[in-house]
């Protein structure tokens, strides 16, 4: 019978609150939407791997690591002056077992640093490197040191679930705070829930939430048999707030408490009281009054 009642008087609220839900689940939503745009940005910031510049293919019959004059008509294999400030659009293949890469992200020797290699930007695929053939520094002028890349930090792992709200309401508004402490209620964690309505009433006293904020309370203290307690917030309600809407709950819940603290006779006063005092309390009340009274033997 009591679990009915419950049902029954939670019945308005629960709307309200289911609305609330719907509020706090769109900001997650759009929280959440941040912090992907941010990882992706984070992703975007890793700087590729530098591409290694393919060496001419070799023709049939010939070796792979032979240079071709007809190709290369400016480099014909002989050294190079030292202290040449030119550009070198492509380096002479490098005889042995090494060959020659391009500058860090994928640029000529002596070129600008493209920025848009480390935003992210997709850069020509590196070629396929011979195993027996091991990368060495590309071709640079004297006077011109290679450039080092700054470390790229790591991006956090995107899989990473975003934070939690399920002890904090989302802002520090007294509806925020109220919807968190009966969200509580709804999940039957009346600990936390009389925890956060006491922190309620004390922070907003003067606010128009404190006569549910108080009925609650009672409710999560009638519900782990804290009966005295209980009967104290329910008393409060139907006393300094006759006009709320949980009045009449409040004084149905007061006559429930003192029945079991074996208090029959003031618990019978107090259900009499209800259909005096609230001629227009809702049906499920009124339906409540006449359970109680009969189970109590008023």
């Amino acid at each position: 019978m009591e679990s009915a009642l419950r049902q029954l008087t939670g019945t308005i609220e629960q709307l309200q609150y289911r609305n609330q839900q719907l509020e706090m689940q769109l900001k997650r939503m759009q929280d959440d939407t941040d912090y992907r745009l941010q990882q992706l940005g984070s992703k975007g910031g890793a700087a590729p791997a530098a591409p290694v510049n393919a060496p001419p293919a070799a023709q049939p019959g010939r070796r792979g690591d032979v240079f071709d004059p007809a190709q290369r008509p400016n480099a014909p294999g002989a050294p190079r002056a030292l202290g040449n400030e030119a550009v070198i659009a492509a380096p002479a293949p490098i005889p042995g077992n090494e060959q020659p890469i391009g500058a860090p992200g994928g640029r000529a020797a002596g070129a600008p640093l493209d920025l848009n290699a480390l935003s992210g930007n997709p850069s020509p695929p590196p070629p396929v490197v011979r195993g027996d053939v091991a990368p060495v520094q590309a071709s640079q002028p004297v006077s011109q040191p290679v450039p080092q890349l700054p470390p790229v930090m790591a991006p956090r792992n995107a899989a990473t679930p975003a934070p939690q709200l399920a002890t904090l309401p989302p802002s520090a508004s007294p509806q925020d705070e109220y919807d968190l402490a009966y969200g509580y209620v709804l999940r039957k964690d009346y600990a936390l829930a009389e925890q956060t309505f006491r922190d309620f009433l004390r922070k907003y006293p003067n606010e128009r939430l404190v006569p549910d904020a108080h009925y609650w309370l009672g409710e999560s203290l009638f519900q782990r048999q804290r009966y005295r307690d209980a009967a104290e917030s329910f008393l409060a309600v139907s006393t300094k707030f006759e006009k709320s809407g949980k009045a009449p709950d409040s004084l149905l819940r007061l006559g429930q408490s003192l029945a079991a603290l074996n208090q029959k006779e003031a618990a019978c006063a107090t259900l009499a009281e209800v259909g005096r005092k609230f001629p227009r309390a809702s049906a499920s009340v009124k339906r409540g009054v006449e359970q109680e009274q009969k189970r109590v033997h008023c």
